[in-house]
Order: C-alpha cells, then structure tokens, then sequence
C-alpha cells in the first residue's frame, strides 16, 4: 500500500514538472513584447501600432468584401480606399444592434436614442410620427422577435461620404393600445414578416467612428 502511494506520488510529480515546464515557457513567450503590437511601459499607456493592425484586418476585409454584386464590392472597396479603419464584419454588426435599437427607441418614444443614432432628417420623421401618436393617446407595445437576415442593399463613396444601404429581413409583433389601455390595432401573439432597407452614412474623414441612419425604405 505503502509503495502504491509513492509510485502514484511521483508520478504526479513527474506530471507536474512538465505542466510547469509548458506553462512556464508559453508565460514567457506571452510577456515577450511583439514588434508591431502594443508597447507597454511602467508609466505609459499602451500604443497602438495602426499599421500592424492595419495588415492583421486587412485579410479578414478583403474576405468579406468578395463576392457582392460588380456595383456593390466597388462601392466597398471605394469605402475601404478612403477609410484604412473599415471593417465591413465589425459594420455588419452594427447595423444589426442599431435596426433594433432604432426601432425599440422609436417604439417607447425615446427621442434621445433617435437624435445619437439617426441624422437630421430621419431623426424628424421619426419625432413627428411619436408626435402624432402621442396626441392620440396610442401606445406601442411592438416587439422585435427576430432578425432573419442582414444583407448589403447597396453602397457607395460620394465624395467624402460613405453610404451602404443595408437590407433587413425581421419578424415584429405589434400591438397598440390607447390612453386607458384599451388594443387599438395589432396583436403580440402574431409575428409580421417585416422587409426594411435602412441607409447608414458616414463622412470617411472625421474622427468620430459613428455610423447615422440617414434613410429608412421598406423592402
């Protein structure tokens, strides 16, 4: 019994050593400053080398970008030209969080979500339809149940500004009531198949990485 418990004791140990041996020389190679990453020093910041990170995303970019219609990758790759930090993926995604925030924003009446996320004039059009609807009592319980699909409509550079036009395939609930509660129109239990073509726009050399929904079409 005696001599089991030693056998299994060493060999643990053996075990041991070699976890320690990986680790320890996989920790070493991890604190090893990599050329062309980030520089660390006691009392600076990290700093970003954007050339590096320039080629890391450009493979991933340029994956992305082929395969769309001969109009549409031109549109990008005029975009990508004029914008060395476009990332269509990282675009892609999101235009899909801004659709449901649009839309649950305008659904509550939350102008302040619509003026950070719209330009001037969509912003507008959305204002008057809660306008209109507050004056008539009515109260939106809309819910977005699912986004099926996400696609690229059109895109193009127009001069110093970016605009890709995104198709959005979505399935809503909508219910309205009025002042006292009472269902107006709609109902939560049925979800509409809903087909919108949303226009993000961006000016490619200003420094804010923000994308406005400048348009809002259904599909």
């Amino acid at each position: 019994m005696i001599y089991e418990i030693v056998i299994l004791a060493m060999v643990a140990a053996f075990l041991g050593m070699r976890l320690y041996s990986v680790l320890g020389r996989r920790a070493e190679h991890e604190e090893e400053i990599v050329p062309g990453g980030y520089e660390r020093g006691d009392d600076k910041q990290p700093v970003a080398q954007p050339a590096a990170a320039g080629l890391q995303e450009a493979p991933r970019n340029e994956r992305a970008i082929s395969g769309f219609s001969p109009a549409i990758e031109r549109g990008l790759r005029d975009i990508a030209g004029a914008d060395r930090r476009f990332d269509l993926i990282g675009f892609m995604e999101g235009a899909r969080g801004a659709y449901g925030m649009v839309l649950e924003a305008f659904w509550r009446g939350d102008r302040e979500t619509l003026r950070e996320l719209c330009d001037d004039d969509v912003y507008q059009g959305f204002d008057a339809a809660i306008a209109e609807r507050e004056a008539a009592g009515h109260v939106l319980e809309n819910r977005l149940i699912r986004i099926e699909d996400v696609s690229i409509h059109a895109a193009e550079l127009n001069g110093q500004t970016a605009r890709i036009a995104v198709s959005f395939v979505s399935d809503i609930a909508a219910l309205t009531r009025d002042a006292d509660g009472n269902m107006v129109a709609g109902s939560l239990d049925d979800a509409v198949e809903s087909r919108d073509v949303w226009t993000f726009s961006r000016r490619v050399t200003s420094n804010d990485p923000a994308w406005l929904v400048d348009e809002t079409d259904e599909g």
